[in-house]
């Protein structure tokens, strides 16, 4: 056997973009799918739910998509002549989750005096191969409306409102914090959350090898980018304001200006699942327009923020504090 015949054959450009991806949506299902960021490093959220608290109404349409369900928790007071409403976003990397993980802080809020709402968007699966981040993120476009005008025709008058959520629901909820504010149905006055993309450049996510530079490296990223899009992305487009022009519908990032709301975020230094320098592109934006927020790191973290006692307390408590800042329980 000659030499040539002994070596080993390279996987070809298109083998690599198809590894990369199956890499990413497997790390993201075995992510945070059924419980909360903040869920899965304290019991603070946990309230003895009951009547006297408030009630759930679960399962409650906003469209005609199997997955267009929201659950709304209205508080057992509804003497106020205003509330707040709390949309709060579930993980699973895109690909998996459901709104009834998110129970105990959806309850918390409630407990707190808000409106909460928990709401599904259409997952990207065998089932549904054509659903995308950004068409996950115009479904929560679609819902708030009518989760607000539900409130409304239940007797909870909803003023202002507050996005939040956990990995692939805090990069929606940044999306709509950020892109949609302007089109809510009642002004956005804050948003807070844990580990969700906020930008899509190849040398912020080596945790696939993105970064590497190789064209097969690019023309993964570029595969993987793409489907998150829901458009085709090209290799030669990296670097150029044509990618940034087509990215931006799920760049949260690329929407921070002079308006941005405050932020809350938290981010794992060792995150495997998303692109941890992409955290460091949205904190240097945050702060060159002078956005009030809070960046808060876990140096010892992956993706589910578990080694960082000290800073989950932290975390725990700037919550309550943005929430007592910017959307004061009336």
């Amino acid at each position: 056997m000659s030499r040539k015949e002994k070596k080993i054959k390279k996987p070809g450009r298109g083998k690599w973009s198809v590894i990369y991806i199956f890499a990413f949506i497997a790390a993201f299902g075995l992510g945070l799918a059924s419980r909360s960021i903040i869920g899965a490093f304290t019991n603070q959220y946990k309230v003895d739910w009951s009547d006297e608290i408030g009630t759930m109404y679960t399962d409650l349409e906003y469209g005609d998509k199997d997955a267009n369900k929201y659950d709304l928790y209205l508080p057992a007071d509804s003497s106020k002549p205003a509330y707040g409403l709390v949309v709060y976003l579930h993980p699973g990397g895109f690909t998996t989750g459901d709104k009834s993980g998110d129970i105990e802080m959806l309850q918390w809020l409630c407990a707190r005096g808000y409106v909460a709402a928990g709401i599904n968007y259409t997952l990207r699966d065998e089932a549904h191969p054509e659903a995308s981040v950004y068409s996950q993120s115009m479904e929560i476009k679609d819902a708030v409306p009518v989760v607000v005008a539900e409130a409304e025709r239940r007797g909870y008058h909803i003023d202002v409102m507050a996005m939040a959520g956990g990995s692939a629901g805090h990069c929606l909820a940044m999306l709509y914090a950020y892109r949609d504010a302007d089109d809510a149905p009642v002004p956005v006055k804050m948003v807070f959350g844990g580990v969700g993309p906020s930008c899509f450049y190849p040398e912020d996510w080596g945790c696939y090898g993105l970064d590497q530079g190789t064209p097969e490296a690019l023309e993964a990223a570029a595969g993987l980018f793409g489907i998150m899009a829901g458009k085709e992305i090209t290799p030669d487009m990296f670097g150029t304001p044509a990618y940034d022009e087509a990215m931006k519908d799920i760049s949260a990032m690329l929407w921070v200006d002079d308006n941005t709301v405050p932020s809350l975020l938290a981010y794992g230094a060792y995150d495997k699942v998303q692109g941890f320098g992409a955290s460091v592109k949205l904190d240097a934006a945050l702060t060159a327009y002078n956005v009030p927020h809070d960046y808060i790191v876990f140096e010892h973290s992956g993706h589910g923020l578990q080694n960082d006692s000290k800073m989950a307390k932290l975390y725990s408590e700037k919550i309550e504090e943005y929430l007592n800042t910017y959307m004061p329980v009336k």
